[in-house]
C-alpha cells in the first residue's frame, strides 16, 4: 500500500486571485485622478430667498423644504417680509400634462406620456435678473392597462414625484451657480 505525501506548499494562487483585490483600488485611484467627486451641497451667494409659489404647488413645497434643509439660507414665504430677502424666486408656471401616445386596435389607450413643466426666474431686490425666465421640462412614458387601472394610477403618481424631485434638484443647482447678487 502506497501512502501519499502531504502537500505543505500552501494554497495555489492564480493571477486572477492576486489581481482580484486590486481591481477596486485601481478603479478608485483612476476615478480620483480624473477629478471625479460626489456632488456636494451648493453654497449660495445669498443668505435669504423669497420663494413666490402657490400653496397648492407640491413642487414649490418640495423646493422650499430642500432649500430650508440646506441650512445655508433662510427661505421667506411671507410677503410682508419680501423686502428682507436678498433674492426673489418667482414661479411663473407649474403644470402637469398627461397625453395619450399609443392606442391599440380597438382604440383603447395603451401608453401615456407624462410631462411636468416648471417655469421660474430669479432676481435680486433691485430687479436685476440673476436667472432669466427658464422652463424646465421632465417627461416619462407609461404603459396603461384597464385591468390594472389602480396600480397604474399609483405608478403615475410615483413618476410625477420622481420628475418633481429631478426638477427641484435642477433649480437648486442653478441657484448654487449664482456667483454674485
Amino acid at each position: 500500500m502506497m501512502t501519499q505525501k502531504p502537500d505543505f506548499s500552501g494554497p495555489k494562487l492564480s493571477r486572477r486571485g492576486l489581481l482580484g483585490p486590486l481591481v477596486p483600488l485601481v478603479a478608485a485611484v483612476s476615478l480620483s485622478a480624473c477629478g471625479f467627486k460626489l456632488r456636494e451641497a451648493p453654497t449660495y451667494a445669498f443668505s435669504t430667498i423669497f420663494v413666490r409659489v402657490g400653496e397648492a404647488s407640491t413642487l414649490g413645497n418640495e423646493l422650499r423644504r430642500n432649500l430650508e434643509g440646506s441650512g445655508n439660507i433662510e427661505v421667506i414665504t411671507d410677503t410682508a417680509r419680501l423686502n428682507s430677502a436678498q433674492v426673489i424666486l418667482d414661479v411663473t408656471g407649474d403644470q402637469r400634462e398627461k397625453t395619450a401616445v399609443g392606442l391599440n386596435s380597438s382604440g383603447q389607450v395603451r401608453e401615456f406620456q407624462l410631462r411636468l413643466r416648471f417655469k421660474f426666474k430669479v432676481r435680486n431686490q433691485k430687479g436685476d435678473e440673476l436667472i432669466p425666465e427658464v422652463e424646465l421640462l421632465q417627461q416619462r412614458d407609461m404603459t396603461y392597462s384597464e385591468s390594472q387601472a389602480s396600480a397604474k394610477e399609483g405608478e403615475e403618481q410615483l413618476l410625477y414625484r420622481n420628475m418633481q424631485s429631478a426638477i427641484v434638484q435642477q433649480v437648486i443647482r442653478r441657484l448654487g451657480a449664482i456667483k454674485a447678487i
